[in-house]
């Protein structure tokens, strides 16, 4: 990690996803990998009731990806006192990960209706699942 971004690659999210996101989002793109990392630590730790609660849609090494209630960035938002700007641009990176990652797995369709729903949670993990 350098020293300008002490929070860059503490998060799940990166590649085309965080690229799109850093181009579209309301927030300065130096900004984004900082917010990514504070919801990972806020999210890391519950990774156990995301598992019990939502559909799981992803497993990877390093992360696993959930659909969500589509308020669910609201909550985790006002928890983290995060300003509506840097909310939303935190759900569009997830949900882009999420998409992303279906485009690999040729199930993009399928997520993105989902998508229109709901809204996707994506969880670094430290072991495989």
């Amino acid at each position: 990690m350098d020293d300008a971004d002490p929070d860059a690659g503490d998060h799940p999210i990166g590649g085309t996803p965080l690229v799109k996101t850093a181009a579209l989002a309301s927030v300065p793109a130096d900004r984004l990998s900082p917010l990514l990392a504070q919801v990972q630590r806020c999210l890391e730790p519950r990774i156990e009731t995301y598992r019990r609660r939502y559909e799981r849609v992803a497993c990877d090494e390093g992360h696993e990806s959930f659909l969500v209630e589509s308020d669910h960035w609201e909550a985790v938002g006002a928890e983290l006192a995060l300003a509506d700007r840097e909310r939303d641009a935190v759900r569009r990176a997830h949900e882009t990960a999420v998409v992303y990652d279906g485009t690999r797995s040729g199930r993009r369709d399928e997520l993105e209706t989902a998508l229109e729903i709901r809204s996707a949670v994506v969880i670094g993990t430290t072991n495989e699942t």
